[in-house]
């Protein structure tokens, strides 16, 4: 009975939020004052929508466990004889989890956007937008077909577009929303060509159909192997883009611009999971190309590997976590290259809940800094403005600790299972590919503790703001933490700076940006910066302001999260240790209920733990090196310390760290080879518009335009044989024309 339960109701899961959402934007824009009044409505309107929503995905997902059944229900939506265009719902383990995943993060974000954005005017604006969101990826997951996954594909990429330009008066904002809006439109129109492409060798757009007979075909050399491979890398350039995968990865450090809960859903479970599924959706026709899995694992591998080594300088909280989040999404897309489309799918539901609470952590923080130095990103989201704050901010403190062990691989963490899984299988199929995951395992596990190190440990530092010692620290910190550089004989005197709204921001400010921008111009051009602190500044504020925990509505999320981060691993780990591969197709998420019963003989444990090792020695080695560089000044001091911090003296040190905080350089290149070339093109063909094909037209025009009007004047007179004249030459002309 259920079979036929499911294919009816699968279409509340996406069309709920996107029915509230279609409801807010329209009552916003018809009735602005009035939904003023009533916007805490809206908001829970919203938060009630994606609940239901997810209840149901809980429901659906329980009903195919038991039935261990794929449903898949068409409509014809474009019928023609030649071709037929179908929309409707498939229904299987892959796009249930996928479900899940969704609707639990969204409604985690959204009940910790009602305080987050509670005193912003688009507070309504912001809730459509998000329902608008979740509905497109929703939509994705359940599509059928390629042509309904390009339609909810490209919905994403919009949403995503209104949401990290939310504040677009915000330049910085309003420039990252394009960047992404354009550089996605790179990989779909790849992913448009592919999608053509395999109608072109299978004859249809369902997702299942096609699979089949393409591997068909291909198995039987039917098709061309050259054909076969550019199609399907085709169709991996749309991920590529949607992912953030190197090169089009530029995007996603600007898209935290945006509302941190947005930067908490893109990063988690919509925008960069699109690209992940759609891997995972399309792998049974990926693997039958040898070449094609190579060129993704390797894509895969080096975007990992890039997005470790650009996270180590990085000073801004938000884009710390970006760069993360590509290393991490560098591991989903080599798993699926090696083979192993369900580790990928592993690490993304792992690394999702992991990912959320420490994004929707770094907004508590974000939040609770801005009161004390104002509403600047470059001062709020400023990692050595910071400092101690799991004293002052303990459940915020404790759990991005939590979700900190978790990235780095620490069992018995979530992602620990996941990224072991993928290294593990890299080692066995490619070395090369084996040493860049365990190597970018170690790097992970640096800067994920320098950033924890730097924001969570020590003494608070903003009060220090307009001091010599904090900006110095701030414009000269080493990679490895060496403060030696900094001039200690000059102004030991420590200030304090209070900021009380934005009142206090607007007119104290202005005194400390003269202060803080005449040490950063004496430390670019390399002179010895000469500070007169001025007493009345100094001595501002007595009573020191510190970070305070945020309220219920904040933390709420980031206890329930904690519970995946903690938990969530175990489930689709295969402790049997069977020959069994256990995939999403069967029933690869193993109920805990059932642990019990299939672990019997806890040799299995044992043994999946020692083959485990290896990795978790070298997440503890990036642990204890980020404990040494930037941890010493909290707890201990050895001499093995004061060594180590000589490397922060080495030339290749100081080439790592602005390899870092430069972007690898890759932006600058992009900026010079790509955007400066599509500028320079874009000229070139407005002038060959603009003189050629409107100039032809307009010279027609106007030669038309005179030549009536000089034979107006020439036929002024109204007299008939001027006319009977003109018209015989005429006619004269044309025979002569015609028979010479």
């Amino acid at each position: 009975m259920f079979v036929k339960l499911s294919n009816e109701y699968a279409w509340i899961v996406p069309s709920c939020p996107l029915v509230v959402s279609c409801l807010t934007g329209l009552t916003a824009f018809l009735f602005p004052k009035v939904i003023k009044r009533f916007r805490r409505l809206c908001a829970v309107s919203n938060i009630s929508s994606l609940i239901i929503a997810m209840l149901s995905s809980y429901l659906l997902f329980r009903q195919q466990v038991i039935n261990h059944s794929i449903q898949q229900y068409l409509w014809a939506w474009v019928p023609q004889n030649d071709i037929c265009l179908e929309t409707g719902f498939l229904v299987d383990p892959l796009t249930l989890i996928m479900s899940i995943l969704v609707t639990t993060a969204g409604s985690l974000v959204m009940i910790y956007s009602d305080s987050y954005m509670r005193y912003d005017q688009g507070y309504v604006r912001f809730y459509a937008y998000l329902s608008l969101f979740t509905a497109s990826m929703l939509g994705l997951v359940f599509s059928p077909t390629l042509i309904q996954i390009y339609v909810f594909w490209e919905l994403v990429g919009m949403s995503s577009y209104l949401l990290i330009g939310f504040w677009f008066a915000r330049s910085t904002a309003a420039v990252a929303c394009q960047k992404a809006f354009v550089t996605n439109r790179i990989g779909d129109f790849g992913f448009l060509l592919g999608i053509l492409g395999t109608y072109f060798i299978t004859g249809s757009f369902e997702i299942c159909e096609l699979c089949d007979r393409f591997t068909e075909l291909n198995s039987s050399l039917s098709v061309n192997p050259i054909v076969a491979n550019i199609v399907v890398l085709l169709l991996f350039l749309g991920p590529v883009a949607k992912s953030a995968q190197f090169p089009l990865h530029v995007w996603l450090p600007d898209a935290t611009e945006g509302p941190t809960p947005i930067s908490a859903l893109i990063h988690a479970a919509t925008m960069v999971a699109a690209g992940i599924f759609l891997v995972a959706r399309i792998f049974s026709l990926i693997q039958t190309l040898p070449l094609s899995m190579s060129i993704i694992s390797w894509v895969g591998g080096v975007t990992a590997l890039l997005g470790a080594t650009l996270a180590f300088s990085q000073k801004d909280l938000k884009r710390c976590l970006a760069y993360s989040t590509m290393s991490q999404l560098g591991y989903m897309v080599l798993a699926p290259g090696i083979g192993t489309s369900r580790s990928a799918l592993f690490h993304l539901i792992t690394h999702a809940y992991s990912k959320a609470l420490l994004f929707l952590g770094s907004g508590s923080v974000i939040h609770s800094m801005e009161k004390l130095v104002g509403y600047s990103p470059t001062k709020s989201q400023n990692i050595t403005f910071m400092g101690g704050l799991r004293k002052f901010m303990p459940i915020t403190g404790t759990t991005f600790f939590l979700g900190t062990l978790s990235l780095c691989g620490i069992p018995p963490l979530a992602c620990f299972w996941s990224k072991d899984e993928i290294i593990t299988r890299a080692w066995l199929v490619s070395p090369p590919l084996g040493w860049i995951a365990s190597l970018t395992a170690g790097f992970t596990a640096f800067y994920m503790f320098r950033i924890y190190f730097v924001t969570s440990e020590g003494d608070f530092r903003a009060n220090d703001i307009i001091s010599e010692e904090t900006f110095l620290y701030q414009n000269k910190i080493s990679l490895w933490g060496d403060d030696a550089s900094i001039n200690k004989g000059v102004g030991n005197t420590p200030s304090y700076f209070y900021l009380q709204g934005k009142e206090a921001e607007h007119k104290d400010l202005a005194e400390v940006s003269l202060i803080s921008n005449f040490i950063e111009k004496d430390l670019t051009s390399g002179d010895t910066p000469q500070l007169q602190v001025q007493p009345d500044v100094v001595n501002c504020c007595l009573d020191l302001p510190y970070p305070k925990e945020s309220d219920f509505l904040m933390t709420l999320p980031l206890i329930v999260l904690g519970v995946p981060t903690l938990l969530i691993g175990l489930v689709g780990v295969n402790f049997t240790q069977t020959e069994t591969d256990l995939d999403l197709s069967s029933e690869w998420l193993i109920p805990l209920t059932n642990f019990l019963e299939m672990n019997k003989n806890p040799d299995n444990i044992v043994e999946l733990l020692k083959d485990s090792i290896g990795s978790v020695i070298i997440s503890l080695a990036g642990v204890f090196i980020s404990f040494l560089v930037y941890g010493q000044n909290q707890f201990i001091q050895t001499d093995i310390t004061k060594n180590f911090r000589f490397l922060g003296n080495s030339n290749y040190v100081r080439v790592i760290q602005k390899w870092s905080i430069n972007r690898g350089y890759i932006d600058y290149y992009h900026d010079i080879y790509i955007v400066r070339t599509v500028v320079y093109l874009s000229k070139l063909v407005l002038l060959f518009d603009q003189w050629l094909i409107d100039g032809s037209v307009n010279g027609f025009g106007a030669l038309g335009f005179f030549s009536a009007g000089g034979i107006r004047y020439a036929g002024g007179s109204g007299r008939i044989p001027y006319y009977i004249f003109g018209l015989l030459i005429g006619i004269i002309l044309l025979f002569l024309l015609c028979y010479s």
